[in-house]
């Protein structure tokens, strides 16, 4: 998918954002991260001990990038889309732990192709 491409909404960005998130061992990492984020959250929460909060970003980012640059040698789309980035993490935290993320990767390939067919020459 071309750098360029400007999306409209959540729902249209997410399938984008799985195709970046094809090799297992990067999902595996966010995963982890995304975990980490909740726990670190709640454990501020209840504590609101302030270093519970600083570390989110860092659990958070810091294994997704991780992933990223080792894995799939690509650029995290939080560089360009911050928000749903975000948002779509939590998505694909659901679908992994649903066991949805293998069914919604292949839908997400499927729809994209579908669009780049249909794109006028």
């Amino acid at each position: 998918m071309p750098a360029e491409k400007r999306y409209k909404s959540f729902w249209e960005f997410y399938p984008y954002y799985l195709t970046e998130h094809s090799d297992i061992k990067n999902r595996t990492l966010h995963f982890i991260g995304t975990a980490l984020v909740i726990v670190l959250f709640f454990r501020f929460i209840v504590t609101f001990n302030w270093t519970y909060f600083v570390l989110i970003p860092v659990a958070g980012y810091g294994f997704a990038w991780f992933g990223h640059l080792i894995f799939e040698k690509n650029k995290p789309a939080t560089f360009e889309y911050p928000l749903w980035s975000l948002g779509s993490d939590f998505v694909m935290f659901f679908h992994i732990l649903t066991g949805q993320v293998k069914r919604q990767i292949q839908l997400a390939k499927e729809q994209l192709e579908r669009d780049a067919n249909q794109k006028p020459e």
